[in-house]
């Protein structure tokens, strides 16, 4: 009878997993499409600044997905994702906005300018500063407070969309284009509840009909991405009113759901 075959010792596993790097090289790809749109833009190429902000955007509501998917989330990645957010949505539109108009009144373009990048830095540390919050009402409710840092980040170069189309030059004009930029801005730090994609749950009768309009926006966003993006602009805005209002009720329901009395507890 032969003895029994000494086991080998597995070698201790060491490094990271394939799967938390991933997200993270997702994450990288948005900062480096966010800085990228600037060069465009030092160039002179303003739709490719345009479209690497875009990218930016995409690649930023894919990182996150795919963390979750792989079980890739950590710390780590959360930071990086803000960092890149910050630079890719706040410094970047900027800088594109402030090189293609603002640069004609230097002194009050470079003030917004800042403004804009700076409250969205602001924006994004509030949110990480309610990460391990117990007790978040609005994202509970499937509300965020203010609007996303993508969305700013397109919301606020709405004029220079309405420019390639129409070539108007009042339109880059830096006593329209500031005043937006503010308004975005203000709209990023502000305590409005604004709608959370990402928490809206369909019903079954009309998933295929929401697929029919993913379809048609996404093909829109191909054949006439200027027009579509104007559109998906002024719709987003024209919804933060709704989206107030709703929380509002939702806050009261709950209010009122607190304040009502509790039924005694039966006598032994």
């Amino acid at each position: 009878m032969r003895p029994p075959r000494p086991r080998r010792l597995r070698r201790p596993t060491s490094g990271l997993p394939l799967r938390t790097i991933t997200p993270n090289a997702l994450t990288a790809l948005a900062l480096s499409a966010g800085l990228t749109g600037v060069r465009f833009a030092i160039g002179g190429d303003w739709q490719m600044a345009v479209v690497m902000i875009l990218v930016a955007g995409v690649l930023d509501g894919v990182d996150g997905q795919v963390a979750r998917m792989l079980r890739g989330t950590s710390r780590f990645g959360a930071e990086l994702d803000s960092l890149s957010d910050a630079i890719s949505f706040g410094v970047s539109p900027a800088l594109i906005l402030y090189l293609w108009s603002l640069t004609d009144a230097p002194r009050f373009g470079w003030i917004c300018a800042l403004v804009f990048a700076v409250f969205c830095a602001l924006r994004l540390a509030r949110f990480n500063a309610q990460i391990d919050a117990t007790e978040q009402p609005r994202k509970s409710a499937g509300y965020l407070t203010g609007i996303p840092a993508p969305a700013g980040a397109i919301g606020a170069m709405l004029p220079l969309y309405l420019w390639f189309i129409t070539g108007e030059p009042w339109l880059r004009s830096p006593w329209l284009v500031a005043p937006w930029m503010a308004f975005i801005a203000f709209l990023m730090i502000s305590s409005i509840a604004t709608f959370s994609w990402g928490a809206l749950r369909l019903r079954r009768r009309i998933r295929f009909e929401a697929l029919a309009v993913i379809v048609v926006i996404g093909a829109a966003l191909v054949s006439a991405p200027w027009h579509t993006l104007i559109g998906l602009c002024l719709v987003y805005l024209a919804l933060i009113p709704f989206s107030a209002r709703n929380y509002a009720r939702i806050r009261r329901q709950r209010a009122n759901m607190s304040a009502a009395p509790k039924p005694a507890a039966p006598l032994p």
